[in-house]
């Protein structure tokens, strides 16, 4: 079996908002055999997705492949003109990218989308073409292929469209297909069938692929090969048996051990206090009031009960839309609950957060899960952490100034980064400033909403790690909402699963391993594990899969 992509020595060049040119990819050298698939790994910002981009011959704007060659095929598309390379892209190479939704026109019809590369090269007829579509929906184990296609994009789950994306990526033929983190944004149970359908129409085509990843666990279910990378560089390749079993390189023994968390000691008994911090009765919350008796009309969240006790933490899992983000919003005060008490620190508070004191706003915080969005980009570090203290403290400029410095140390970012905006920031710097601003408010609870979702796995671990630092510090009570439950059962000491808006079941440490209700069982057992062997042996029960995957 030969080689289908050779790349060596690859370079590629970014330049500066200054006009300075900087070395992002740092002469890269990889193969990908004929039919073989091979995971690019390492953190944001290692170089992932740009050597990926240089296999359809891109680079991204600001940048440059300055050196090297990357053969598909025989053809070196550093080479190629631009001309040549749009007969590649969609046709020998295909691309498969992480947010499926923000891909597809949504005023088209999906059969439309999915089959429109073969109108633009001229491959095959019309009708050829969507009867292709139907086989590839049916080959992804996509609900009602001979249908989906004249559905909109909206009218499809999020798992659903990013199959339908491969489909798109298929349909032409390609010797190799490039998969940008397409599993990132999906829950555990729709992540399974994703990477089922994925990897058996690979293997069943002899169709190449490069991977690119920063989750192990799904890497360790797909790839042959694995490619760590970190600042541009390759630091360590073998097959994905040898780097999860004997890793030699530091770097990649970091990745794995930042694959699970270590486990937060819990907080003794007799230092608990009698009275929980936190505690929800019959809450309800949802979109849209009926005129009749002002209920919500879609019930996002019904008849939730639960507590948090002071110096603890409660992590709150659940598939995508099960209704974990709007509890938050509701404890919040954000989304007014239409039915339900919220008592906190001993006293009711107001549904909406315009009924509550200002101390009770303080008190209890929440950090979003988007960053980016969060904090406003106009504004310097310094002018996000300032506005708490000036709105919850009344600070004068200098204490101010003071206090700035300290909660960055807290949250251990350097000083001279209050002067940065936002966009000047990585992913896990961002997410750090999101808790500095929570932690300026002198909070004892404070809401997580999916805070290391969109980060990865070694900065996520890092976190985390600092999380529970603050938490022995502070004295702090953390909520967790998440769909990652290695992270939840590695900070939190009791697990609420919900499903359909509702709970279904509170799972203690003790119970982390035999949950009662089927669908605790299914979510616990979709959690991929660092062996290539997991998902090929993975055996559910087919009648709880229909019953709570929407696929």
């Amino acid at each position: 079996m030969g080689n289908l992509v050779e790349i060596r020595d690859l370079k590629v060049e970014a330049t500066t908002d200054t006009g300075r040119r900087v070395e992002i990819i740092k002469g890269v050298s990889l193969d990908v055999a004929e039919g073989e698939i091979v995971a690019l790994i390492g953190e944001s910002g290692s170089g992932k997705t740009t050597i990926a981009l240089t296999l359809m011959g891109y680079a991204r704007p600001g940048c440059r492949i300055s050196g090297g060659s990357v053969l598909v095929a025989g053809n070196d598309l550093v080479t190629l003109t631009e001309k040549q390379r749009a007969k590649v892209r969609g046709t020998e190479v295909t691309y498969v990218p992480q947010s499926a939704a923000a891909a597809f026109n949504p005023a088209a019809t999906i059969m439309d989308q999915v089959i429109e590369v073969t109108r633009i090269h001229g491959l095959m007829a019309a009708a050829e073409a969507r009867a292709r579509a139907v086989e590839l929906f049916r080959a992804l184990s996509l609900p009602e292929p001979e249908t989906i296609g004249s559905r909109y994009p909206h009218q499809v789950s999020g798992g659903q469209l990013q199959r339908l994306s491969a489909a798109m990526a298929l349909i032409s033929d390609p010797k190799l297909v490039i998969f940008d983190e397409p599993t990132t944004a999906l829950d555990v149970t729709t992540q399974i069938e994703v990477l089922r359908a994925f990897k058996s129409v690979m293997k069943k085509g002899g169709i190449a692929g490069v991977y690119v990843s920063h989750d192990l666990a799904v890497v360790a279910q797909i790839a042959d090969h694995i490619v760590v990378l970190k600042g541009g560089e390759v630091q360590e390749v073998g097959t994905t048996e040898e780097i999860l079993s004997s890793a030699k390189h530091p770097y990649t023994r970091e990745l794995l051990s930042a694959f699970e968390p270590k486990p937060r000691e819990a907080a003794d008994a007799a230092e608990r206090a009698p009275a929980p911090l936190l505690k929800i009765e019959n809450l309800v919350a949802g979109y849209g009031a009926s005129k009749t008796d002002g209920l919500p009309l879609v019930r996002a969240v019904e008849d939730v009960s639960l507590k948090v006790e002071k110096g603890r933490n409660l992590g709150i899992i659940g598939e995508s839309g099960c209704g974990k983000s709007t509890l938050a919003r509701a404890i919040a005060g954000i989304l007014p609950a239409a039915v339900g008490k919220i008592v906190f620190d001993g006293k009711e508070l107001g549904r909406s957060a315009r009924e509550r004191t200002r101390d009770q706003l303080r008190e209890m915080q929440i950090v979003f899960q988007y960053a980016d969005t969060a904090l406003n980009p106009a504004k310097s570090v310094e002018d996000i952490l300032d506005r708490p203290l000036v709105f919850y403290h009344g600070m004068n400029a200098r204490a101010r100034s003071l206090r700035i410095d300290e909660l960055l140390d807290m949250v251990r970012l350097p000083r001279n980064l209050r002067h940065r905006r936002p966009g000047e920031l990585s992913g896990g710097q961002k997410q750090r400033v999101n808790f500095a601003r929570a932690l300026a408010a002198d909070p004892k609870l404070i809401l997580c909403d999916e805070i290391t979702s969109a980060l990865d796995t070694v900065v996520a671990a890092a976190v985390i790690e600092l999380l529970k630092e603050l938490q022995r510090e502070l004295g702090l009570s953390y909520i967790f909402i998440s769909h990652d439950l290695s992270l939840v059962e590695a900070i939190c000491d009791e697990i609420v699963v919900m499903y359909g808006g509702k709970k279904v079941e509170d799972i203690t440490p003790a119970k982390i391993n035999a949950p009662h209700h089927p669908y605790s069982q299914l979510l616990f057992s979709s959690v991929p594990k660092l062996d290539p062997s997991w998902l090929d042996g993975l055996e559910q029960d087919p009648e709880l899969v229909r019953a709570y995957c929407r696929r």
